[in-house]
């Protein structure tokens, strides 16, 4: 195939897209939580995390499961219904979701203070959460909208609402976080959490836009809408997906409140606790999930193209999805996991200046498969209408993680909740892979996407920890290391995967009718659909 003809693919045009905004947005992000770190603190990013705690309980309530829900009926519409039942599908969701939104920011702002004081036992937090509540409803709005257009797989309206909210955050963050900071950390938080209204609100306005300039060009077939009620529907899908996030949410905020009370007690200082939660969460995690961008966008695309398949009964298609992905995403996630374990300390010192840091990159750096892998299996699962499954897992992973910060962190502070960290990404990403090899029937081809690529970053990590041995390399800074080490890993990484024959293979299957292999053709990344 030319490369203009992939070009022209739908799945791999939106998965450039998607990739490329999240790889710009992460980087930029990333900068940006160093200039935050270096503005507020360690202490002030463990203030700031606990204030994000209640804004992602909050936007939980207010839009999770609703992009799923609408993604899904809008394409079960686009392939057998009309465009009068796609617009209601997004009219209803856009009501309810804005009505959730404003309860659940009534909710927050009218118990603020008790939340700060109370809850997050610190009420410089109070403020930041009432100025959160207002962008509440446009998040609902928004999720409705971002929902729609991947259903419609028109990803660049997403991209650009999501380049504007950053836009907006950093520059408002600029213009007034130097105002705000010599009042004090609650002042400093507000400002941030201003920054983040604004940039709902922005992103939230040009997807309406984006909406009503594509609206006039939607068609669906002349089929028949499904009897069951739009909000019937809606919610068949959403709450089971909202209840688990809201539920797993709730829980994790607790074990985020608990988290910076129980390493004081380690510590004997709330100062030293509240700063020891906000470099992991604030600085190492962020590094963590920072290459995952390609998987985020792979993720968020395999919703409607599963969902598709699974209502057009295609099970080889989804099954043909489901190992392709699995195999790029456990290749990948090796090789990542590989660098930022050899370099962890490297890569603290380039964004933070931090020796801490690298230590805790060192110790989460071999999660990194299990992260990724559950993530994307996540949005598998969510197509192929598994999201009851999610839910019981989610529960049982935060019961166990709240469980074990209780017994453990008091006593071995940072070290145990690393060990939790640790239980709890094995727990929750086995159980979610168990569940998904059960649904689709297929086998895991334990040599081809585990133990080849282990074996291949073992070899290329251990050729690239020799050579920085070497004295030439020991001189060089940390950031030409890093970059000089981490290719090293990419190119014999590869080269042994070759060897092995465990490269990632993208062949497109067609089928005829009966659903038998009819023809072969070599392709590119967007045939991972099959």
């Amino acid at each position: 195939m030319s490369g203009i003809k992939i070009l022209k693919s739908r799945f791999v045009r939106n998965a450039v897209i998607l990739t490329a905004t999240s790889l710009l947005l992460r980087t930029v992000g990333i900068f940006f939580r160093v200039y935050l770190a270096g503005k507020l603190g360690a202490e002030g990013m463990g203030l700031y995390q606990l204030i994000i705690s209640i804004y992602v309980l909050g936007s939980t309530f207010a839009s999770a499961g609703i992009s799923t829900a609408v993604t899904r009926l809008v394409t079960d519409e686009l392939v057998c219904g009309t465009r009068k039942s796609v617009l209601k599908i997004l009219r209803r969701s856009i009501q309810l979701s804005v009505m959730v939104g404003v309860f659940s920011a009534g909710v927050i702002f009218f118990s603020a203070d008790f939340i700060s004081g109370v809850w997050l036992g610190d009420i410089r937090a109070s403020l930041a959460l009432k100025v959160l509540t207002v962008g509440l409803p446009f998040m609902g709005a928004g999720s409705c909208l971002r929902g729609y257009f991947m259903a419609r797989r028109k990803a660049g309206h997403q991209s650009r609402a999501q380049l504007l909210e950053q836009t907006v955050r950093i520059a408002v963050l600029l213009l007034v976080l130097d105002r705000f900071i010599g009042k004090g950390l609650a002042a400093a938080c507000m400002a941030v959490m201003i920054a983040d209204t604004l940039a709902e609100m922005g992103s939230c306005g040009l997807l309406a836009a984006g909406y009503f300039w594509d609206k006039r060009k939607l068609k669906a077939r002349n089929g028949t809408p499904k009897e069951q009620k739009v909000v019937s529907r809606l919610l068949t899908i959403a709450v089971p997906i909202t209840a688990g996030r809201y539920l797993t949410t709730a829980l994790r905020t607790v074990e985020n409140i608990l988290v910076p009370g129980c390493l004081a007690k380690f510590y004997l200082s709330k100062e030293t606790g509240l700063a020891q939660f906000g470099m992991l969460k604030g600085m190492a995690m962020p590094l963590l999930f920072f290459p995952a961008s390609f998987l985020s966008a792979l993720s968020t695309l395999l919703v409607p193209e599963i969902s598709e398949a699974a209502a057009l009964g295609n099970k080889k298609r989804v099954n043909t999805a489901v190992c392709r992905t699995l195999h790029l995403t456990l290749s990948a996630a090796v090789l990542i996991a590989g660098v930022f374990f050899l370099y962890a300390k490297q890569l603290g010192m380039v964004f933070y200046g931090s020796a801490e840091v690298g230590f805790l990159l060192t110790v989460l750096a071999p999660l990194m498969p299990l992260m990724y892998m559950e993530s994307l299996i996540d949005g598998i699962l969510k197509g192929l209408n598994q999201q009851v499954s999610s839910l019981k897992y989610n529960v049982a992973d935060s019961v166990v993680r709240i469980g074990l910060i209780l017994l453990v962190v008091p006593y071995r502070g940072m070290e145990g909740f690393l060990f939790v960290m640790v239980v709890s990404n094995m727990l929750t990403s086995l159980l979610n892979l168990h569940r998904l090899l059960t649904v689709t029937g297929i086998k895991m081809q334990w040599f081809r996407w585990v133990l080849g690529p282990v074996i291949a970053i073992a070899g290329s990590v251990g050729l690239s920890w020799l050579i920085g041995r070497t004295p030439a390399a020991q001189s060089l800074p940390h950031l030409v290391l890093l970059i000089a080490g981490a290719a090293v890993i990419v190119i014999v990484y590869g080269l042994l995967l070759a060897v092995m024959g465990c490269l990632p293979k993208f062949r497109r299957q067609r089928a005829d009718d009966s659903g038998q292999e009819a023809v072969y053709t070599d392709t590119a990344l967007e045939e991972v659909l099959g």
